[in-house]
């Protein structure tokens, strides 16, 4: 027998998974020209201990590129930071998201 409770689950599950697709999807950007070289920059000098650099990138807003300057984070204990980067695919170049990996 179907209950009202049983259709509001089915409807909430349905929800989240229409809310999961939509916001998985937006991070997808392609982008017919390729981004510029990347910019030399200066490293300050370690502001702390145990502080990582992530490196400026070229970000895609309002249609072009923006140099995103490098900047220094806490470092989390047994990850490395890996580098966001422009990757050329079939249809043009798409942006991979830096991220924390496990050693």
């Amino acid at each position: 027998m179907v209950t009202l409770k049983s259709v509001g689950r089915v409807m909430l599950v349905m929800l989240l998974l229409i809310g999961f697709t939509a916001t998985a999807s937006a991070d997808v950007i392609v982008i017919k020209t390729p981004p510029p070289a990347i910019k030399v920059e200066f490293k300050p000098v370690k502001p702390f201990r145990h502080a990582a650099w992530i490196p400026g990138h070229w970000a895609w807003k309002r249609g072009h590129y923006v140099w995103v300057s490098g900047y220094w984070v806490k470092s989390r204990h047994g990850y490395v930071w890996i580098p966001g980067h422009w990757v050329k695919r079939h249809h043009g170049w798409v942006w991979v998201r830096g991220h924390w990996r496990r050693r």
